[in-house]
């Protein structure tokens, strides 16, 4: 039996998945200062190495990549149980 034979009634159960991009510490005044269209540069780029996250468990890990003018995530590994 395949895994999604085996929880076929979970199937359609919607999770909210994560990724993290990056973090960054800002001063108080310079949030204020934030407005629509303004860019918080961060020290991450296409083709590093970020975690997936479900209910806050790894679950994986995936590529930061580039599609048209968004940024997305290429799933490279799934974590197995342990």
């Amino acid at each position: 039996m395949i895994p999604l034979e085996e929880i076929g009634v979970l199937a359609d159960i919607a999770m909210e998945v994560e990724v993290e991009l990056d973090r960054k510490i800002m001063a108080v005044r310079d949030i204020l200062a934030l407005e629509n269209g303004s860019v918080i540069a961060m020290q991450r780029s296409a083709g590093e190495t970020i975690d997936i996250l479900i209910g806050g468990a790894v679950i994986g890990s995936g590529e930061i990549v580039i599609l048209d003018d968004k940024v997305a995530v290429r799933i490279t590994d799934f974590k197995e149980d342990e």
